[in-house]
């Protein structure tokens, strides 16, 4: 296992605490998608990303704020690499990515079972708002791809669910 040197721990520090530009309550840390920080050489420095999913439009703004941090931090040579494999998954989202998420009103993706166990069929989504289960969906798109429309029942508040991927 390699371990970061305390200049690459302390720019994954940095670079982690970009806020997504489509979620901003989140940092890139929290969501995941931060893959590796190396420092290259003297002043040069690569960042590996993964989007949540090919094709996100985020993926550039995420790439140019890395940039402009550490940039901004005395690194002058900074290359933010995008990787694919492995696949980012909803359950790279930190535990306080989901906290934050349910705090500002986003119902959390839920954590996929690692037990081996079946996988369950029906779809029950809590309301950030009130925490009943009882919601519907009323569109599978809401403002990003990666989130879905949702309605409560009990207390008829819309609101976005982070979908499981």
């Amino acid at each position: 296992m390699v371990t970061d040197t305390l200049l690459e721990a302390e720019l994954r520090e940095l670079a982690g605490s970009v806020p997504d530009p489509e979620l901003p309550v989140l940092t890139l840390a929290e969501l995941g998608v931060l893959r590796d920080v190396q420092v290259e050489g003297p002043g040069r420095v690569t960042v590996r990303l993964t989007p949540t999913y090919t094709g996100c439009p985020a993926i550039e703004a995420m790439s140019a704020d890395i940039e402009r941090v550490l940039h901004d931090h005395g690194v002058p040579e900074v290359s933010v690499v995008t990787v694919l494999a492995p696949a980012w998954s909803t359950d790279d989202i930190s535990a306080e990515g989901r906290r934050k998420l349910a705090e500002f009103g986003i119902a959390p993706p839920r954590a996929h079972s690692t037990d081996g166990g079946p996988v369950p069929l029906t779809l029950s989504v809590r309301c950030p708002h009130c925490g009943s289960t009882d919601t519907e969906l009323l569109s599978r798109f809401s403002s990003t791809a990666c989130k879905a429309l949702r309605r409560c029942v009990a207390c008829r508040e819309p609101f976005d669910h982070f979908k499981e991927l």
